[in-house]
């Protein structure tokens, strides 16, 4: 008997099990993609999976910014 299932050709998920969604960006802090993104993966197709993947790098920076200490407390009072 064979396993098929764990031998397709796909394009392996950028999880990395840090599943933790930013309040602002709306991205999962460990892979960076966006929740319909996560719960669509097992049914995309490998050309829409590897777009996904290709703009991963680019939203990086949205978490490199500092969110709060004391500026952002004053900016919001």
């Amino acid at each position: 008997m064979t396993d098929d299932i764990w031998k397709r050709d796909e394009i392996e998920s950028p999880c990395i099990k840090i599943c933790v969604i930013h309040p602002e960006t709306r991205l999962c802090t460990g892979c960076l993609r966006t929740i319909d993104e996560i719960t669509a993966w097992s049914r995309m197709t490998p050309d829409l999976r590897r777009k996904v993947m290709g703009e991963l790098p680019s939203r990086e920076a949205q978490h490199k910014q500092r969110r709060g200490g004391r500026e952002a407390r004053l900016k919001r009072a």
